[in-house]
């Protein structure tokens, strides 16, 4: 089984800051990095570091592409992202002391994507494959539709939220992988027993993964659920928890393993990921985790 991730390629730009910066207020930097990111990247990068053979696409700049190289390093295919984009998409991240993180995105060659370049692309894969899809490049319609009649397994992280991601075809999608904020957003619910409701009664083919922070996370689909705590740990930066999570996530279930499993792996992965420092950089290979 093959993952094609058909996704975002950022350049992170990092800013440590004593607190979130609030509306109206300047604040000094204590200090500013600069790492390969994205949700595409991220989730890519996960994967592979889970033993997942992993395809990605998207698009770049020419100012990103060590960011290819990024990617090949992790033994992930590259040959599929296209290098002809005006300028590489870039995200502005503020960290805070304790971890916390905001996030605010210019999306750059992600959003240049085009439909012959999307048929390209899924002309080497079919329906024993899998295509992991995030809510930072466009034509996510087109994608979901093209890979559906292919026969592909879908999954969609909704991130991050829009009126546009809630308009898609979610009969098309067999994950849907997102946090309590996003499910709140999708669905006008508060409760995390009520997001997964309204979910699972509009659409009971979507196989469910609900992240709630420090409350864990919660999987559901039409015939069972299952519930994982988090793994407690010394917090330094929650920017690539989510990835972490999914990659691991969707890798132990390519490989069949039980929902359980791959919920306690992908919990793991994520808590030895928000104890570093970085996006991509702090992903934890398998043998770390399995070893936690």
């Amino acid at each position: 089984m093959k993952f094609l991730n058909f996704g975002s390629l950022n350049i992170d730009k990092v800013y440590t800051i004593p607190h979130i910066v609030k509306e109206g207020e300047t604040l000094s930097s204590v200090s500013y990095d600069e790492y390969p990111g994205g949700k595409g990247l991220n989730q890519s990068i996960a994967l592979a570091k889970s033993g997942a053979q992993v395809f990605h696409a998207g698009k770049i700049g020419k100012d990103g592409l060590f960011l290819k190289q990024e990617l090949a390093l992790e033994g992930i295919s590259v040959e599929r992202i296209y290098d002809d984009g005006l300028i590489t998409g870039h995200a502005i991240i503020q960290v805070a002391p304790t971890g916390e993180n905001c996030i605010f995105l210019y999306g750059g060659a992600n959003k240049e994507i085009t439909v012959e370049q999307i048929d390209n692309v899924l002309e080497d894969f079919n329906a024993d494959d899998f295509l992991v899809l995030q809510n930072e490049i466009n034509c996510l319609d087109y994608l979901i539709n093209a890979a559906f009649k292919k026969g592909l397994t879908i999954a969609l992280n909704p991130s991050p939220i829009s009126d546009s991601i809630k308009s898609l075809d979610y009969s098309k999608i067999n994950y849907l992988i997102l946090n309590e904020i996003e499910g709140r957003e999708m669905t006008g619910e508060k409760s995390p027993n009520k997001i997964l409701d309204h979910l699972l009664s509009n659409y009971n083919n979507l196989k469910v993964v609900l992240t709630l922070g420090t409350n864990g996370v919660v999987y559901r689909d039409n015939v069972q659920e299952h519930k994982q705590e988090i793994y407690k740990v010394k917090v330094k930066d929650t920017t690539a928890a989510g990835d972490t999570f999914l990659g691991y996530f969707l890798s132990m279930i390519s490989q069949k393993h039980d929902i359980k499993f791959a919920l306690i792996v992908a919990s793991k992965a994520a808590s030895l990921a928000v104890s570093r420092k970085g996006s991509s950089s702090s992903i934890p290979v398998l043998a770390e985790v399995l070893g936690k």
